[in-house]
């Protein structure tokens, strides 16, 4: 499905996070939509080192680019270098920033600042100079102990969502000159659906409740899971969002998400329904009272007025579609 008017076909794109989750989709959203396009798919890709709450600094994966034909280049956007060669070797179009340190656990807080935060400003300058419209994934994660997720209420309470409100900062002070380029900020809320898999504990708990029901394990909820409310969005909708930010009415910072908060014991409840597997739920103390979001619901309406955008998968539908990869996923990865 093609989301907007636009032609990318001889378009020269540059997609960081590539070989993540959200960049590995717009990747093949071009590929599949745009054939002629030329994309170039940059990705620090992992190696096995890992930050000091043990988890990987990178969850970029080779397999989330099995049949990709654009340019693949293996690269840090710390890497001083690497920037120098981006903005000199290449005349970029569009560039669809997707690469970050996005573990909200992560206690590096230098390396957190430099990789969100700096990087991005300077791939922004990048973007000014080859006049290439600038779109980038920001964070619900900027709302963090916020009751109101509309722009303009962030209170971020971990370093990564810290490191969001500072990139969309850096937004607001370009657009405040005549830069001659749109500069779309996407706070994404709960994002699921397929190629997530590799981002191992940090993948949605829509792929993880359905592995464990596969394997025949009954779900741990926390107690009141049905009152614990996210806005879970299907991996579509997020592809549309950036799609249509290439050509916004307005340049800013909007919220990605369904608009409708939906609870864990729904995302169980339609996986057991659409596997037709039912192993019962058990309910588990919350070890994350006051430190615990109880509900997140994104505020859509500058989204829908400034992007044209309008979510397609309310959570039944995004997990119908979304189940046979997660057979597919069990059957040769988990099992």
């Amino acid at each position: 499905m093609q989301y907007n008017e636009i032609n990318f076909n001889n378009k020269n794109i540059l997609i960081t996070g590539a070989a993540g989750f959200i960049g590995s989709n717009l990747c093949f959203y071009f590929q599949e939509n745009y054939p002629d396009s030329n994309i170039i798919a940059l990705d620090c890709f992992r190696n096995g080192e890992t930050f000091s709450n043990g988890n990987l600094k990178s969850f970029g994966h080779f397999k989330n680019l099995l049949g990709f034909k654009g340019q693949v280049i293996s690269g840090n956007i710390n890497d001083k270098t690497l920037i120098k060669e981006l903005e000199e070797n290449y005349t970029f179009d569009y560039i669809f920033h997707q690469a970050a340190i996005s573990d909200t656990t992560v206690q590096e807080q230098d390396l957190m600042i430099q990789t969100n935060v700096n990087a991005y400003e300077d791939l922004l300058k990048i973007a000014i100079k080859h006049k290439a419209n600038m779109i980038y994934a920001s964070s619900a994660a900027t709302y963090g102990n916020s009751d109101r997720f509309e722009v303009g209420f962030e209170d971020p309470n971990n370093a990564y969502g810290f490191s969001k409100v500072m990139m969309d900062n850096i937004t607001y002070k370009y657009l405040k000159k005549d830069i001659g380029i749109s500069i779309v900020g996407l706070k994404y809320f709960n994002v699921y659906g397929p190629r997530e898999f590799y981002k191992n504990k940090t993948a949605s708990m829509v792929i993880q409740f359905g592995h464990q029901i596969l394997k025949g394990l009954t779900p741990k909820l926390f107690e009141g899971s049905d009152k614990i409310l996210r806005d879970f969005i299907y991996i579509d909708d997020i592809v549309q969002a950036n799609i249509k930010a290439t050509n916004p009415k307005k340049s800013g910072v909007y919220n990605v998400g369904t608009g409708k908060a939906r609870s864990f014991e729904d995302i169980v409840d339609i996986l057991q329904k659409e596997l037709k597997i039912d192993n019962g739920k058990e309910y588990i103390p919350n070890p994350y009272l006051g430190s615990y979001q109880f509900f997140t619901e994104a505020n859509i309406d500058t989204t829908k007025e400034n992007l044209d955008y309008k979510p397609n998968f309310d959570l039944e539908d995004g997990i119908k579609v979304y189940v046979p990869e997660i057979r597919r996923l069990f059957e040769e990865e988990v099992k």
